[in-house]
């Protein structure tokens, strides 16, 4: 299968070699093309007032992967790969495997999530990989479930494109309590600005966020009035969050769009009548 692999922690992060290499010597035609450098939190960024730039790399992965350095956000990365640097569309856009996790509205800020999101913008399936853990340096367990899971969406193609997010805990693999489908839970944090002077004694800020899990699935409320809108979904009491699956030693995996549309919403302002002009 052809995929194209991209992430937001650049080319030298041990998560994407060992994703790559692993997906190569299971006999896959495997192209990365990712950032430069480190390019974690910049969502769906895109390189508009500057010349992006690629470089074929050669000593970083497997010689089977075809590897470039692009001095773009990760979604420049997708584009440019698609629409310059591959000579026909991979059956999947595949970004990661992420140093910490991806989980609730952290999928808002991604780069890891807005790679392979590029893909499906472009009409193309694509998975972010995940390892759940900021701290955990070993990521082969994580790549031998994209391996399986990249075989299982070959087999049973879903009938449209779609994003998978996935997040592995950063456990052994006989710890793993299995996988299990979620949807997008709450994952806030408290940001923390740290206040500092340079030596030109110019005030500025640093970001230092703290998480704060505060997902107890006790949204089911807003949660079951959503579903109710969709027909056939008797499923949806059973179906927890990403957040819980991690918490609980499971791999999650989470279906995305990038149509932000409030339904409910919608529906409920079908009575305001806005005119203008006046």
């Amino acid at each position: 299968m052809k995929l194209l692999v991209s992430n937001d922690d650049g080319i030298f992060a041990k998560g994407i070699r060992t994703l790559a290499n692993t997906l190569a010597a299971a006999g896959h035609e495997v192209t990365v093309v990712c950032p430069d450098r480190e390019r974690s939190a910049t969502g769906h960024g895109l390189t508009l007032h500057k010349p992006i730039r690629a470089e074929h790399i050669e000593s970083v992965f497997d010689s089977a992967v075809q590897a470039w350095a692009c001095s773009g956000t990760p979604s420049d990365c997708v584009k440019l790969a698609l629409g310059a640097i591959l000579d026909s569309p991979p059956a999947l856009v595949l970004s990661g495997i992420n140093h910490g996790p991806n989980l609730g509205t952290d999928v808002l800020y991604s780069g890891t999530v807005s790679a392979a999101m590029e893909g499906l913008i472009e009409n193309v399936s694509g998975i972010a990989f995940s390892l759940a853990s900021f701290s955990a340096r070993e990521f082969q367990g994580a790549a031998n479930f994209a391996k399986t899971l990249v075989d299982y969406v070959a087999q049973h193609p879903p009938s449209e494109p779609m994003l998978l997010n996935v997040n592995v805990p950063a456990i052994a693999e006989p710890e793993i309590a299995g996988v299990q489908l979620t949807r997008q839970g709450i994952r806030r944090y408290v940001d923390l600005f740290e206040k500092r002077v340079d030596p030109r004694g110019k005030t500025y800020y640093w970001l230092a966020g703290e998480v704060v899990e505060t997902d107890d699935g006790n949204d089911l409320d807003n949660f079951s009035k959503w579903v109710q809108t969709i027909p056939h979904t008797d499923w949806w009491s059973q179906t927890s969050t990403d957040v819980q699956a991690v918490r609980n030693h499971f791999i999650s995996i989470t279906p995305l769009q990038y149509n932000l549309t409030h339904v409910n919403g919608l529906a409920n302002l079908q009575h305001w009548r806005l005119h203008f002009p006046i």
